[in-house]
């Protein structure tokens, strides 16, 4: 998984499957884009305006449950 923060265009990306090609997009919530493979799995998701809707855009913080 990777997460990108574009400051000069303010979007946030998180990669949930790298190198899979996205068939579709589907904007669930505005601002919200969902994209999926051809087979309708999810493989990433963009945050549009995402210094207004995410705290510290460029910050990421990792936690594993036990």
């Amino acid at each position: 998984m990777k997460v990108n923060y574009d400051l000069h265009t303010d979007i946030l990306t998180v990669i949930l499957k790298d190198n899979v090609a996205v068939a579709e997009s589907d904007e669930d919530k505005p601002g919200v884009i969902l994209d999926y493979d051809a087979k309708g799995e999810l493989v990433s998701l963009e945050i549009l305006d995402a210094s207004h809707r995410v705290s510290e855009a460029r910050k990421v913080e990792f936690q594993m449950a036990e």
